[in-house]
Order: C-alpha cells, then structure tokens, then sequence
C-alpha cells in the first residue's frame, strides 16, 4: 500500500479544471493507475485534495494506491508541479505489527450521511456527524478516545476528540453530462484501535461513501 503526495499547478488549465471538479480530478488521477487502452479498476486507489498547500501555493493530493502511480501517464504538460516519493505504508506505519489499544492521529474527509425515504442525506449537524463517525468506528475497527458511545439525549462531559471542519457540498459532472453532488466534512483528530483486522480493511478500502469524488480515504500516523 503507497501514498503519493503530489501537488497541481494552478496556473495550468487542466489542473484548475480538475481542482474546480473533484470528478473530474479522479478521472485524470485514474490515467496514473492504468494504460491508456484500459480501464482503471474500481477501488484502485483513494485521494483527498488537502486544505493544505506548498509555500508557492500549489494544492496538495494526497493519493493511496496498491500500486506506484505512473504520472508520466497523466500526460498533461504542467499539471503536476511536484510529486515526492511514494511511501510504502504498510512498513512505515508497521501494519504487520499492529495492535489493539494502539493510538493514532488521523484526518478523513468524508460524506456524513443517513438513508431516509431510499435518499441519502448529509448529516449538517455537529453532534449528528460526531455519531456518524462513532458508529463507523465501531464498524471499522476503532474508537474515539474519551467516548464509545453517542446519546443524542445526553450531553457528554467528554468530547469526540475531533474535530469536524470544512463542511460543504461538492460538485461534479460525469462524462455524459449528468451532475453529481455530495456534502462532505473534514474530521482531524485521534483514534484508538479496536480491531486490529476491521482496521486494517478500513485503512485500505477507506470509509464511507463518494470515493470518486475524494472521500472516504483514511489517513493515519502513530501517536508517539
């Protein structure tokens, strides 16, 4: 499993296109992920488009992926300003050695959402995405440190240590013309593992719904 960090130039059109459309984003990000007379496979990698960027002020990507990206594949002169090297994960964060009760700082932007009438609807309320992301610890192998559990009833003298930002609506359109849209938050904050194997899954298949459109993906790095 690798991250790539790369970041776009916003002076070049097509990254601009992109970073304006995240569906559009992840249909060039799929050229690093598959020959030009093949189709990139659902669930080749994850991406994020950080709130972040470098000191020139180019936007940051943060990309993950069973395989290197190729981005000579992309193909579009200009539009990746800089990429660093992949990182293999699985060894940096020692995935081989994990362990319940192990801690870890993590971001995961991600569409908070529940299904009512067969619709789905974004959760705009602070205390409703807080349970959303405690219910999908439970489901994925993780707890918030200082809660297991969510009352709405109640009010907690412990916080989710989280914090939940960014809350917005994304947009997209799809090659034949259809719109796509899907409200998404940024949560930053810490986790504890429960299981170890639910995480490990999570970790590589990420959490949520709209991976097309930059969720889902969750990012972690050990609490020292």
């Amino acid at each position: 499993m690798f991250l790539h960090r790369i970041h776009l130039d916003p002076r070049c059109r097509e990254a601009r296109r992109d970073l304006a459309d995240p569906y559009q984003l992840h249909s060039t990000l799929c050229r690093a992920f598959s020959p030009p007379d093949e189709k990139c496979p659902k669930g080749t990698f994850l991406w994020r488009l950080e709130p972040e960027t470098d000191p020139s002020g180019c936007p940051r990507v943060l990309v993950q992926s069973q395989e290197k990206a190729v981005w000579e594949r992309i193909a579009v002169k200009g539009w990746l300003a800089q990429s660093e090297q992949a990182i293999d994960l699985s060894q940096r964060l020692k995935l081989d050695a994990l362990k319940a009760g192990q801690r870890f700082r993590f971001r995961l932007c991600a569409n908070p959402c529940v299904k009512r009438d067969g619709k789905r609807q974004g959760l705009m309320q602070r205390e409703e995405q807080e349970a959303w992301l405690v219910r999908k610890g439970k489901q994925h192998g993780f707890s918030l440190p200082g809660l297991t559990s969510f009352d709405l009833t109640e009010s907690p003298t412990e916080r989710v240590d989280v914090r939940v930002s960014q809350g917005q609506v994304l947009q997209g359109k799809q090659h034949d013309g259809n719109h796509i849209q899907i409200f998404s938050v940024l949560y930053d904050g810490t986790l504890v593992v429960t299981d170890v194997e639910k995480f490990k899954a999570a970790l590589h298949a990420g959490i949520g719904h709209g991976k097309v459109m930059g969720l889902g993906l969750l990012s972690v790095a050990p609490v020292v």
